[in-house]
């Protein structure tokens, strides 16, 4: 099995900067890309951004490109979620999933951590 937990949360003004961590433990061997999604009251989870296996691709929602940046250390088990430029429209709770070594879905997701940007 496989946990994570995602942890950097917080309170931001508008403008500000934040980095969220995802920290995977169990069978990490088992994971392959990983990802950033983020959901807010009463509307689905919507994708952030990803990252490959190798940490090689990274891929991200129009909303964020150029404002977020993802990466991943995997001697650390750790994957990040470094946001710049936050405004108040990036409020929400942020949730890292994992693929399994079949890339197909996301089978792991950590509890979420809140961000909330003020203006």
């Amino acid at each position: 099995q496989v946990q994570l937990v995602e942890s950097g949360g917080g309170l931001v003004q508008a403008g500000g900067s934040l980095r969220l961590s995802c920290a995977a433990s169990g069978r990490t061997s088992s994971i392959n890309d990983v990802a950033w999604f983020r959901q807010t009251p009463g509307k689905e989870r919507r994708f952030v951004a990803s990252i490959s296996g190798s940490g090689g691709g990274t891929y991200y929602a129009d909303s964020v490109k150029s404002r977020f940046t993802i990466s991943r250390d995997n001697a650390k088990n750790m994957v990040y979620l470094q946001m710049n430029s936050l405004n108040p429209e990036d409020t929400a709770v942020y949730y890292c999933a994992a693929k399994g070594l079949t890339n197909l879905g996301y089978p792991y997701w950590g509890q979420g951590t809140q961000v909330t940007v003020s203006s």
